[in-house]
């Protein structure tokens, strides 16, 4: 394997990864998941600017009033890619992509959302 397969293999595993550890979204990401995360890579879109907007779109839903109705579960990476877009045209600020580690992390982890399913976001 080359070195480019071996980045664009890298790439598409953490943002495949990473999807699958958000809460609401399917274990197992599918073939257009992959396909998507590959498209991602070719058109150079950072893995920064991937993982902030997942974790931003999932704080968005989890941090949603209790008194609304709950939302459907996320079933493709494709829904995170407005995120992608709005933060491509307005940049979140340095270090704010750790905040949403954490904000993601302990509102995931809450006992009124169930059971937290992620173990990647423990690990950073």
């Amino acid at each position: 394997m080359n070195a480019v397969g071996g980045e664009e293999a890298v790439y598409i595993a953490f943002v495949l990864t990473l999807y699958a550890d958000l809460p609401d979204t399917p274990t197992r990401p599918s073939p257009m998941d992959q396909s998507l995360a590959r498209k991602l890579h070719q058109e150079a879109i950072p893995l920064a600017l991937v993982e902030s907007a997942c974790l931003l779109a999932t704080l968005r839903r989890l941090a949603r009033a209790p008194d609304l109705p709950l939302l459907p579960k996320i079933r493709s990476l494709a829904y995170f890619l407005p995120v992608i877009a709005e933060l491509q045209q307005q940049p979140l600020p340095a270090g704010y992509l750790d905040y949403l580690r954490l904000k993601v992390r302990t509102l995931s982890s809450d006992s009124r959302l169930g059971v937290q399913k992620s173990t990647l976001l423990d690990e950073r």
